[in-house]
């Protein structure tokens, strides 16, 4: 089978073929360190996460990924400058941050994350190669800039559409130095108000790198002049995507072979955002929502599509997250281990993950396992049921949300599972010898004690089921 990928620059899908056979080079954007992170900022993460996981486990690719961390640019010097704290000091708190949320939903570290503030040569050196090519200038005014000369480029535009004229005018630097409005910044002279920290010297001047200018440098360091996929956010195609890529093939260097962009996770129609109020952020989520959950909820609409926030939706990620658990639970031996990697993918699962990473085809799938998994289970074929939970567990570690993984399940939450599963397992016994006793008060007393603690009772010829739902869905028979 072909991966067939959506390519935001062709407008359509193309089997993916890689520079190197049996190797993936992918980068992607990741976020600007100026705030705590939102489900809406990570989305992109947990999408090509995905991506990651299917090149990997899908086609047997050596994936090499590179998330850069954009430490330094104009909100973070604005943001920290308001709170009265140190850029550098502003900025690594909330990178932590950043990671410390990317851990929580199971996003795997990428092979390589450089800072901005560490490729520093690697973008002068660009800047060079732009101005010797004729393709870039530094301001006549004396400020220190350095601009692209958008007009030297007659592919500028390519990504996105777009014609020149049609464009507005570049607001990431004082037009004053520009020849063109629409010129875009590589390289901004330090400014009286900006901390002498926030600078470097250049042959240009003192300043510090434009926002563009940083991804190209530390895309072409670490995964070479050309390299396979380009990720990141649909808002990310203009200004920024598409200016990454002219500066860096006017440079001579032939960039991203394919372009893929993610949707936003929107609140009332409105695109998730810090200046709009409507964020929900996700180390805060995460304190009243299992990480599991939210990223099930993250994972399973097409990366290409819209995720609409509203009050049910985690409650619906939860139920389908509980139906997953639940399946295993019955099907799978107690302390039985599966390694994904040694269970064989389902060739509808794969077709649909083939198509541009068609989730919900993929999940319609894992559904359908389930369903035939409980049918087993009533008619007692435990070897069928094993068969099908330890396919569960294999297509739901593609997508991030396997219920099996260690990562969602620390040592204190296992201690205090086992710790429940014997307490409730004692009163269920002390149940059971009433009901055989024909003590039926004790028996509907130790029943109401149990649902009152949040666990549920089941009574079926096999004997007793119970299950609890916060802030773990565990499930045990009886019998």
């Amino acid at each position: 089978m072909t991966l067939q990928i959506y390519d935001t620059q062709s407008r359509s899908k193309r089997p993916f073929e890689p520079l190197q056979e049996g190797e993936v080079g992918l980068y992607i954007c990741g976020l600007t360190t100026q705030g705590a992170p939102h489900i809406g900022h990570v989305r992109f993460a947990v999408a090509f996460d995905i991506l990651r996981r299917w090149l990997t486990v899908g086609h047997g690719y050596d994936v090499r990924l590179v998330r850069n961390v954009t430490d330094i640019d104009d909100k973070i010097l604005t943001k920290s400058a308001e709170a009265g704290a140190d850029w550098i000091a502003w900025s690594y708190f909330f990178e932590r941050q950043t990671n410390d949320a990317l851990d929580l939903l199971g996003v795997q570290r990428p092979t390589y994350e450089p800072r901005a503030t560490g490729h520093v040569t690697d973008m002068v050196e660009l800047i060079r190669m732009l101005i010797d090519a004729g393709h870039a200038y530094p301001a006549q005014d004396g400020s220190g800039d350095v601009y692209f000369d958008v007009r030297s480029w007659p592919a500028y535009g390519e990504l996105t559409h777009q014609s020149i004229d049609d464009m507005e005018p570049a607001a990431d630097a004082d037009p004053r130095g520009k020849r063109d409005p629409r010129d875009f910044a590589l390289w901004k002279g330090h400014k009286p108000d900006e901390p002498e920290t926030a600078s470097w010297p250049t042959p240009w001047g003192a300043g510090r790198p434009g926002w563009h200018l940083e991804c190209s440098a530390m895309a072409r360091r670490w995964l070479g002049d050309t390299f396979d996929i380009h990720g990141g956010g649909i808002d990310l195609r203009f200004p920024h995507h598409e200016n990454e890529q002219a500066q860096s093939r006017a440079a001579g260097l032939g960039f991203a072979r394919y372009w893929m962009h993610n949707g936003w996770v929107t609140m009332g129609g409105e695109k998730m955002s810090k200046s709009l109020g409507n964020t929900l952020g996700v180390l805060e989520l995460t304190k009243t929502v299992r990480p599991l959950v939210l990223r099930y909820y993250l994972s399973t609409v097409h990366y290409r599509s819209t995720i609409e926030y509203q009050e049910t939706s985690l409650d619906e990620a939860a139920a389908a997250v509980d139906r997953i658990e639940g399946f295993l639970d019955r099907a799978l031996p107690a302390g039985e281990v599966v390694d994904p990697g040694e269970v064989e993918i389902p060739k509808d699962f794969a077709t649909a993950m083939d198509d541009d990473l068609g989730v919900s085809g993929a999940l319609a799938v894992v559904f359908d396992t389930i369903r035939k998994g409980n049918v087993a289970l009533d008619e007692r074929d435990a070897a069928a049921a094993r068969e099908l939970a330890r396919q569960v567990v294999a297509m739901t570690d593609v997508i991030g949300v396997n219920p099996r993984d260690p990562h969602w399940h620390s040592a204190a939450d296992t201690g205090a599972q086992d710790a429940l599963a014997v307490l409730v397992d004692g009163l269920i016994e002390q149940r059971a010898q009433a009901r055989k006793a024909r003590d039926f008060d004790t028996a509907d007393r130790i029943r109401d004690q149990l649902t009152a603690a949040g666990v549920t009772v089941e009574d079926s010829a096999d004997g007793a089921r119970w299950t609890v739902t916060a802030p773990h869905t565990t499930t045990h028979e009886e019998g």
